[in-house]
């Protein structure tokens, strides 16, 4: 098996050598316990340190191609008069450029794992497994309550499921209903059926408005959560991300039953869906809090150092509570909670977990003086601090560079005129 060595390495407060044997991180030891000698690759730690790599539990990745389209309206109106109409026309090959430059983007910003819920789940595929990193791609369901879209979607989903267990081992499936108002009850029984049968993860958008509660109030007669338990959905399958909007009553379900939880903060303020995350509440009552980004369209990066800089900032003053979330529990939001959800076994830079890392330069402003290197790496710095990437035990960046990064650059600004032209004919 081939062998990376990161010598001298500072681990949160220590320095270390890391050693990855294949694509598992074998040893953690002190600084200097092994030679510098006999391994496939080295890399000098000595002006670095190594964290996680971030799991983005929440990302329409493709929307990279309506970065900046559709800006300052509510999520109601964005959704049916900006972002659409433009989705209607992408096709497979479309939806695999903006993937690219997703995966190039999360890479420079140290994710090496992202969840994804969006259309043509192929290209998507297609372009993280060649990227390198990890994935769970989604059979996105909408079906606006149309009977013969339900019957259509039953099919696709069944063919897509079948044809993932010829997928790398990088990449695994799931089934992403949008959310409660554009998807059937028969839909939802379908899908909450389906993924108990085969035991694949379930990720939709919950409770993200206020307006979703309402709706569910008046339409269903109880809260989104409440409605989703009702339909069976509520067990530790599913990712729910946003719930943003949760009564007493719907945390106590979501923790009772395990559910997966996604905070996407830039989103949430950006469309001013909220910002009241009840972190806390979730934690305590059992549910697993991760944290994600959303789309390039609705938060417009995809940098997960931003997105814990802005869950942190908000939880602290919407609670008037400076300690309201402690920096290496943050840490364990943006990672290994995001891992535990998608099923994998990383999140830690320990002894058999999985070597999906990232190395941060500490060679920047941001990092002087090194006090404390979380409060550093979330308040000071922000993506753009990332070295160098790891991901099943294989470099995907070194040095800040990702090979063909110009190229995918290019590529998609051809792209993103060609739907965005097409949309301005259209008007005409």
């Amino acid at each position: 098996m081939k062998t990376i060595l990161i010598s001298n390495v500072l681990l949160y407060k220590e320095r270390k050598d890391v050693l990855i044997e294949g694509n598992k991180i074998k040893s953690v030891e002190p600084a200097g316990t092994f030679l510098k000698q006999g391994y496939n690759h080295i890399i000098d730690g000595s002006q670095k340190a190594i964290i996680p790599g971030f799991v983005n539990a929440h990302a329409h990745s493709a929307m990279t191609l309506f970065r900046g389209v559709g800006e300052d309206v509510p999520l109601d109106q964005w959704l049916r008069e900006r972002i659409w109409p433009y989705e209607a026309k992408l096709d497979e090959e479309m939806v695999y450029w903006g993937a690219r430059l997703a995966c190039v983007e999360m890479i420079r910003t140290g994710t090496t794992t992202f969840n994804d819920m969006y259309w043509h789940l192929n290209g998507t595929k297609r372009a993280a497994e060649e990227m390198g990193m990890r994935s769970v791609q989604s059979f996105t369901w909408l079906d606006n309550f149309d009977e013969s879209i339900i019957e259509q979607n039953k099919k696709m989903m069944c063919e897509a499921h079948k044809a993932s267990a010829e997928w790398s081992p990088l990449t695994t499936f799931a089934i992403s209903p949008h959310a409660i108002y554009t998807v059937s009850e028969k839909s939802f029984r379908y899908i909450s059926a389906y993924a108990k049968d085969h035991d694949i993860p379930v990720h939709t958008h919950l409770a993200e408005t206020r307006s979703e509660m309402d709706q569910a109030e008046r339409d269903f007669g109880m809260s989104p959560t409440e409605y989703l338990n009702k339909l069976g959905l509520v067990n530790p399958n599913l990712i729910a991300a946003h719930s943003l909007w949760l009564s007493s009553d719907d945390i106590k379900l979501l923790g009772d039953n395990g559910v997966n939880t996604v905070h996407n903060p830039n989103s949430n303020l950006k469309l001013a869906s909220g910002y009241k995350f009840k972190y806390n509440e979730l934690r305590d009552a059992g549910a697993n809090v991760c944290l994600g980004t959303d789309g390039c369209a609705s938060s417009n990066n995809l940098d997960m150092i931003d997105s814990m800089k802005a869950a942190a900032l908000l939880q602290k003053v919407w609670r008037n509570d400076p300690g309201a979330i402690p920096l290496k529990e943050l840490m364990d939001v943006a990672s290994l909670n995001g891992a535990k959800a998608l099923r994998i076994n990383a999140g830690r830079v320990a002894p058999g977990f999985l070597a999906d890392v990232a190395l941060v330069d500490m060679a920047k402003p941001s990092f002087v003086p090194n006090h404390y290197f979380l409060a550093n790496l979330v308040y000071a710095a922000n993506g753009e601090c990332i070295d160098t990437v790891i991901c099943d035990g294989k470099i995907i960046m070194e040095n800040q560079q990702i090979p063909g990064q110009e190229e995918i650059y290019q590529k998609v600004q051809e792209v993103a005129d060609r739907v965005v032209d097409y949309k301005k004919k259209k008007k005409k």
